[in-house]
């Protein structure tokens, strides 16, 4: 008994001064004096302030709300429609918001395999862009001539610029409107969105505007659906972004509807002016359609 107390002991004893010497390890003094505990990555990690006072978890695991099943017997008419958002006006200042753009959200859920973004060959989503093809569009290369300070000497090297998300003025939408005849309603389904981005030359003049890429809307919806952004009427219930799509939450106009000849308004319309009208009449035509249905 007297051996097993004596191997006890001296194993307590082991223990207090390892506990002791790793306790003095991640100790160190102030210029003070005072003798301050440090602490590992993770322990800072979990206890560093917060930007609030409770904690904000609901948003991560928040899912879409799934659509209503819609059989292709109970869709007797549609439309397809182009329309453009323009981030400069009042009500859309929100997919530029500096702490949560749409366009670092869409990027970054490609980085991580999250979704697939296709090639502006056309807004079919029939290529899919690899990860080399997407870090190449959002970086550019370019040289610099640099100057060695104690040679005097000329270099020529390479420089890779990010790309400013706030370049991205606009996004373009594709959509479907149709009619429900099991529910006898008009409804909306969001197929793409893309990036619109203007390309200039090495002078500075612009040279072309176009989407950067298409991203299929129905497989971004849980990333969205997990994402907050700002809320104007209240900060304790943030909107998300598949909020802010489904409900409809933004201003947009009309810029092409499905024709034979494939043309966006702005190919046949002869002014700015016209083009407008043109884009309220397609706008007008849509939600005309399901109140003609109706008699009184």
């Amino acid at each position: 008994m007297n051996a097993i107390t004596k191997i006890i002991g001296t194993i307590t004893t082991s223990l207090l001064v390892l506990t002791s010497t790793l306790k003095a390890q991640n100790t160190y003094r102030t210029e003070s004096g005072v003798s301050v505990a440090s602490e590992s990555k993770e322990v800072k990690a979990c206890n560093r302030p917060r930007d609030g006072f409770y904690d904000r978890s609901l948003h991560q695991e928040k899912m879409p709300l799934p659509y209503d099943y819609v059989h292709e017997k109970d869709v007797f008419w549609e439309k397809r429609v182009w329309r453009e958002l323009d981030t400069r006006e009042k009500m859309n200042h929100i997919f530029v918001s500096p702490h949560a753009p749409l366009i670092t959200t869409i990027i970054d859920a490609a980085k991580r395999g999250d979704i697939t973004l296709y090639s502006t060959w056309d807004d079919q989503f029939t290529q899919a862009l690899t990860q080399e093809e997407i870090q190449a569009l959002m970086s550019s290369k370019d040289t610099a001539t640099i100057f060695d300070p104690i040679t005097f000497e000329e270099r020529i090297v390479l420089v890779e610029n990010e790309m400013n998300w706030e370049d991205i003025e606009r996004y373009r939408i594709k959509e479907v409107w149709f009619f429900d005849e099991e529910t006898s309603s008009l409804g909306v389904r969001i197929l793409g969105i893309a990036p619109i981005i203007n390309r200039y030359n090495e002078d500075g003049d612009l040279m072309s505007t176009g989407p950067l890429f298409w991203a299929y809307y129905p497989e971004l919806r849980k990333t969205f659906a997990q994402t907050e952004t700002f809320n104007p009427m209240n900060d304790g219930a943030r909107l998300s972004w598949d909020d802010i799509f489904e409900a409809r939450l933004f201003s947009s106009y009309v810029i092409k509807e499905n024709n034979i000849h494939d043309r966006r308004i702005k190919d046949y319309a002869k002014s700015g002016e016209a083009v407008l009208l043109e884009s309220e009449r397609i706008q007008s035509e849509i939600f005309n359609f399901e109140h003609d249905l109706w008699s009184y």
